[in-house]
């Protein structure tokens, strides 16, 4: 069963990147999008969240919601120039490794992002240790690397 909800949380996770890019391509309000987005994924709202995206150089920690939607769509810290603005046009679990314990659910593994209208697919490495809140999983620790 909790393997079952890693899954599923994957799937959502990698359609909500796909998605505010979409929403950005069609001039929508991408922005709130990725708010929702990070409210429905990460515990930013409900604990401490732990955060060191993929892409990160200067500010390598994103460890409140403000700095975590400036990585995904821009703005607020220099370097970030909207990891889910990219476009992707889609997001494949290319291995999952789980850690599931009485109190600690855990998932390791590799995705592929394929960018939007480019054949090249950049892979990366990520650890996600989740916090169950209200029957939900939700990132309470994320790093993420590329795959070189």
């Amino acid at each position: 069963m909790e393997l079952e909800k890693i899954n599923e949380f994957l799937s959502s996770w990698s359609k909500g990147v796909i998605e505010i890019g979409k929403i950005h391509r069609e001039g929508g309000d991408y922005r709130n999008s990725a708010k929702l987005f990070l409210d429905t994924h990460y515990a930013f709202e409900e604990t401490d969240v732990l955060f060191k995206p993929t892409f990160t150089k200067e500010v390598v920690f994103r460890n409140n919601k403000k700095d975590a939607l400036s990585y995904f769509v821009g703005r607020d810290i220099s370097e970030d120039n909207g990891f889910a603005l990219k476009p992707w046009s889609s997001i494949q679990l290319d291995e999952l490794n789980t850690l599931i314990e009485e109190n600690l659910t855990a998932a390791m593994g590799v995705l592929k992002f394929k960018p939007y209208e480019i054949e090249e697919t950049t892979l990366v490495a990520f650890t996600f240790i989740f916090r169950k809140i209200d029957e939900r999983l939700k990132i309470k620790v994320h790093h993420s690397s590329p795959v070189r």
